[in-house]
């Protein structure tokens, strides 16, 4: 098999500017939604979800998209420009994903009207070469990690027949879940560590979007609308944090000597009992040795709302981001 040395990564990854300036597309879906109730019975529609991702900033917009049409499509990049501002390079892949679902939606990037609104707004459409996903790693990783929570999660969901504004409801708490995350690097300063995530460089704002008080579990999808959003989102959620983490972990473990967590460290903690869109991260306190001189359990001081706590943790449930000094 032939390979070749990596290239640079492309200007539109590096350049500053705007969040949202350089964006990769990508369509998932469709699921099965319910438009309006007949004497016959319910009636049914298919959506898809349209991911924008910032080359830059890594954050995420998500647009829905219903009709079987370029104008369809068009509406959700004017929707997404509305909200982002405008766009200087469109890139996408060429993948049997994207392609396929522009060919149910009967989209196409050469379609005069797209053309006419894209040469109108000053933007490009670019296409990775075909099968290059890693090209387009940027936004692919994301779309991969969510398509497969939302598609489990609302198959099991789909006699509950959702309707097009839970839908579209879900997709900004999805939204904003996956723009909570954190990005590497992030501060090392030992009395605030602060994530850094999409969201923050977006809003300008510290703190995340909290949920709504009270817990949501399954029994609330038969309940009211809003409920039913906070037990999906609560859901996917879970399941995000769960996949996302793993992610950032090294799958090899435990046959291989591995350097220490020592005092400084900065961590990012795996608790299962954090509220959505919090990432909890502390600073290594003490790092307490095995018999073998192996340290597996550290002692992690977290600052919230000015508030100093320390936490007793094996190294199984924290993330390295930054070795201290």
């Amino acid at each position: 098999m032939e390979e070749q040395k990596m290239s640079n990564l492309p200007a539109e990854r590096l350049n500053p500017g705007p969040p949202f300036t350089n964006v990769g597309v990508d369509v998932f879906g469709p699921w099965t939604i319910s438009t309006r109730r007949t004497r016959g019975g319910i009636v049914e529609n298919k959506c898809w979800a349209v991911l924008f991702t910032c080359l830059v900033s890594r954050a995420v917009h998500i647009e829905v998209v219903e009709s079987m049409s370029s104008s369809s499509f068009v509406n959700a990049l004017r929707r997404f420009t509305a909200v982002r501002g405008p766009v200087r390079l469109f890139r996408s892949d060429q993948g049997t994903n994207f392609v396929g679902a522009c060919k149910e939606l009967k989209m196409n990037s050469e379609d005069p009207e797209l053309t006419s609104y894209l040469q109108d707004q000053g933007s490009t459409w670019t296409f990775n070469p075909p099968h290059s996903s890693h090209m387009g790693g940027v936004w692919e990783r994301m779309i991969g990690v969510a398509r497969r929570i939302l598609d489990a999660l609302l198959l099991k969901t789909k006699p509950l027949h959702l309707t097009h504004e839970v839908l579209v409801t879900l997709m900004s708490e999805v939204m904003a879940i996956m723009n909570a995350r954190p990005l590497v690097p992030v501060s090392s300063d030992p009395d605030m560590p602060t994530v850094l995530t999409p969201a923050m460089l977006l809003t300008q704002k510290m703190d995340p979007v909290s949920p709504p008080p009270g817990e949501h579990d399954l029994k609330d999808l038969y309940s009211k609308q809003w409920k039913q959003v906070q037990a999906l989102a609560d859901a996917f959620w879970k399941r995000w944090r769960q996949e996302y983490l793993t992610s950032l972990q090294p799958r090899r473990k435990w046959h291989v000597d591995k350097p220490n967590l020592s005092k400084g460290d900065v961590v990012l903690l795996k608790d299962a009992q954090v509220k959505r869109n919090e990432w909890p991260v502390g600073v290594v306190v003490n790092a307490i040795p095995s018999k073998d001189s192996k340290v597996r359990k550290v002692d992690i001081k977290v600052v919230k709302q000015g508030t100093q706590k320390v936490y007793s943790r094996p190294v199984s449930e924290v993330i390295l981001l930054v070795k201290g000094e």
